[in-house]
């Protein structure tokens, strides 16, 4: 069986906008961070399908383009926060 490739801008939709002090940022839906988590989880006990191995890289991918989006937002405005508390992760 031949995995299919998820392409991360499918997910796009499942990206929030929360305000955090004087930033918004962006962050995973509820549902899509419940996704990754369930995935996480099931990669920890080996029991990954084939089909959710290039969900969770997808997922993934998406996880450090907005985790370094946030801190470059962070950056420029010279605000010291911890951007990962804000990504649920």
């Amino acid at each position: 069986m031949t995995a299919t490739l998820v392409k991360p801008s499918l997910l796009i939709h499942e990206i929030c906008v929360e305000k955090v002090g004087n930033l918004s940022l962006f962050r995973f839906s509820d549902r899509l961070q419940d996704r990754m988590e369930s995935l996480l989880e099931k990669r920890k006990v080996e029991m990954l399908s084939t089909e959710e191995i290039p969900e969770l890289e997808s997922i993934g991918e998406l996880d450090r383009t907005f985790t370094h989006m946030n801190a470059m937002l962070a950056a420029q405005n010279g605000d010291r926060i911890f951007i990962n508390r804000y990504n649920k992760n």
